[in-house]
């Protein structure tokens, strides 16, 4: 992904302000719900995810939750949280939740800006860049656990298999 320049032209534009202008550099579908909230979809390999950036003056915090659509058979539930857990163990920045009443998996970040601090263009890129990055890492172990009847451990182990060759 790549920073329009009009951006890293102004040191003080509003956090949700930013994310407008990279969605529509990007031509993503947005939604500018307040404010202080925009929604993006964002297609990728494995799925479009749902991007919502929310920035709380109060928390001084921009929350960022990226998910996507899953209804896991009811019996691989249990397969599935000790797959979260794995997988939470591997992310650095951020985590993923499951909603079971809203079937949505979630991964959850909050970059703090308190005292006063700022964030920048390239933060936010990166932000959404990472968030996306880390669902389609995820995605085929999340799969293989539900739908493909492997264990969490070999599940990981298909999403850190070592590549071999060169493109």
């Amino acid at each position: 992904m790549t920073i329009p320049d009009k951006l890293l032209d102004n040191d003080e534009i509003d956090p949700i302000d930013i994310v407008e202008t990279l969605a529509e550099h990007y031509d993503w579908d947005f939604d500018r719900i307040t404010d202080d909230q925009i929604a993006v979809a964002i297609e990728a390999v494995w799925k479009t995810y749902g991007v919502t950036l929310s920035w709380s003056s109060i928390e001084e915090a921009l929350k960022l939750v990226c998910s996507f659509e899953m209804k896991p058979p009811i019996e691989k539930l249990p397969n599935l949280m000790e797959t979260l857990n794995l997988v939470n163990n591997k992310c650095w920045t951020g985590s993923f939740v499951y909603s079971q009443e809203l079937n949505l998996m979630v991964f959850r970040y909050v970059l703090n800006l308190s005292g006063g601090a700022i964030t920048t263009p390239v933060q936010i890129n990166s932000m959404v860049e990472n968030a996306v990055a880390a669902c389609e890492m995820f995605y085929p172990a999340f799969q293989l656990t539900c739908w493909g009847n492997e264990t969490p451990q070999k599940s990981l182990k298909v999403v850190f298999g070592k590549s071999y060759g060169r493109a």
